[in-house]
C-alpha cells in the first residue's frame, strides 16, 4: 500500500459520491471516482497497481452490480480490498456474499464517521 492509500469510489448518486470523495480526502486518502462499473473499469486500466480499496455500490446503472465489479477487479488483483455499500438490505443482495456491516459493507445512509471506520478497518488502518 502507498503512504497516502487509493480508493476507487463507485456511486451512481452524485451527492452522495461528492461527500464521499470529501470525507476521504480530508482523512488522507486519496480518491478516483467513477458512476457505473463500466467507468471503473476504465479507471482501474489506468490506475489498478496503485488501487487499495474498491468502495462500490451494490446496485447501479449500466449493466454492472458492484458485485460483479468486485469480482472483475479482484481476478486481475487478488489483493484488492473492496466495501460494499447499498440501501437495500443485505438480505436481499444475496445469500451467497457474506456481507458483515462495519467489516465490508456500509448500509446506506451511514455517517462520515463510519465511513472513516470502516474503510480503516478494511485496509487495516488502526
Amino acid at each position: 500500500m502507498a503512504d497516502k492509500p487509493k480508493i476507487l469510489v463507485v456511486e451512481d448518486e452524485p451527492s452522495l459520491r461528492l461527500l464521499v470523495r470529501k470525507v476521504l480526502e480530508r482523512s488522507g486518502f486519496e480518491v478516483l471516482e467513477a458512476a457505473s462499473g463500466v467507468a471503473a473499469l476504465a479507471l482501474w486500466d489506468t490506475d489498478k497497481p496503485q488501487i487499495d480499496l474498491l468502495l462500490t455500490d451494490m446496485v447501479m446503472p449500466d449493466g454492472m452490480s458492484g458485485r460483479q465489479l468486485a469480482e472483475r477487479l479482484k481476478a486481475d488483483n487478488p489483493e484488492l480490498k473492496v466495501l460494499y455499500s447499498s440501501g437495500y438490505s443485505t438480505d436481499l443482495l444475496g445469500k451467497d456474499l457474506a456481507l458483515k456491516e462495519g467489516i465490508n459493507f456500509l448500509q446506506k445512509p451511514y455517517p462520515p464517521s463510519k465511513l472513516l471506520q470502516t474503510v480503516r478497518n478494511a485496509l487495516g488502518i488502526v
